[in-house]
């Protein structure tokens, strides 16, 4: 009678433990945090906001650096006409131009790239809230960020790249991205950093 009592109850012990480990989470998933967020469509809002709040600030640095290649120039024709007073004063003025502009420029980047880390981070913090989501409801163990190179995946199948999932997820659970149909925008272009120096022509010292 003993063994009869038993023998159902270890039964059901097995059953339980078999199907607690069959609900435990056991894939693995890799995602591009950066190409993703810059895909969602809130990112490709922000990067169009954002290159067109620089747009005016690069144009005016292009202008500036086409007057320091103009007076370049004008130095460069003038080596062997200019007395020498007018080639120092040249000089100094591309110089000094070049150092402001280097300035500038340098401030514009500063700018640009906190700018832009403050809006990956915002949209970042959303997108986590979609993966955490995706990850408990899909049944994933892991999630790696392959974004970065520093990240130590040597291989990984095309087949647990969720990244393109979680675009569609966060676009399709996003208030601001419902209905829009916003195009892909191009990545916001930070300003160019002209040269260090300005480069004296052959034969002036």
């Amino acid at each position: 009678m003993m063994t009869r009592f038993f023998a159902p109850t270890l039964l059901a012990c097995g059953l339980a433990a078999a199907l607690q480990a069959q609900q435990q989470p056991t894939k693995v998933g890799i995602i591009h945090i950066q190409q993703a967020i810059i895909s969602t469509k809130d990112g490709q809002k922000a990067a169009a906001e954002l290159q067109e709040r620089f747009d005016p600030k690069r144009k005016e640095l292009e202008k500036k650096q086409s007057e320091i290649q103009a007076l370049q120039e004008q130095l460069r024709r003038g080596a062997n006409t200019l007395s020498e007073e007018a080639r120092q004063k040249l000089m100094r003025e591309i110089d000094a131009k070049t150092r402001a502009l280097n300035r500038e420029t340098e401030d514009a980047q500063a700018e640009f790239d906190q700018e832009q880390q403050r809006i990956l981070q915002e949209l970042g913090g959303r997108l986590m809230q979609v993966i955490d989501k995706y990850a408990r409801d899909n049944g994933f163990a892991l999630i790696l960020d392959v974004s970065s190179p520093q990240t130590p995946v040597l291989y990984a199948a095309n087949s647990i790249d969720i990244t393109q999932a979680i675009v569609e997820l966060y676009d399709k659970n996003s208030p601001s991205a419902a209905g829009t149909g916003t195009p892909p925008a191009k990545p916001a272009t930070p300003p160019a950093k002209p040269a260090a120096t300005a480069p004296k022509p052959a034969g002036v010292k």
